[in-house]
């Protein structure tokens, strides 16, 4: 899994775990606290934004988690990889 999909999945399972009078965050609303589009929050938890480490931070704050969770690896994965760059320089050869 290419790490910006690795990282958005994790954003994605921690804001659907942070639960307000009995429902998961919305995009909406890690959005509105990230003071960004929810089209962005969309296409983090897609793998199809590189964000910066500014904005993990940011993100990992109105979460209410530690930074470093943003980084785990679920159980059963073998983590993040670098698989795009990989086919890119092949593509290169």
């Amino acid at each position: 899994m290419d790490v910006r999909q690795f990282i958005g999945k994790n954003v994605e399972r921690l804001r659907l775990a942070k639960v307000s009078n009995g429902k998961p965050m919305t995009q909406i609303a890690l959005a509105d606290a990230l003071h960004v589009d929810r089209a962005y929050v969309s296409a983090l938890e897609r793998g199809l934004r590189n964000p910066t480490v500014v904005t993990l931070y940011r993100i990992a704050e109105a979460l209410g988690v530690p930074f470093s969770e943003l980084f785990e690896v679920p159980e059963g994965s073998d983590g993040p990889t670098d698989a795009p760059k990989e086919r890119e320089r092949q593509n290169r050869s």
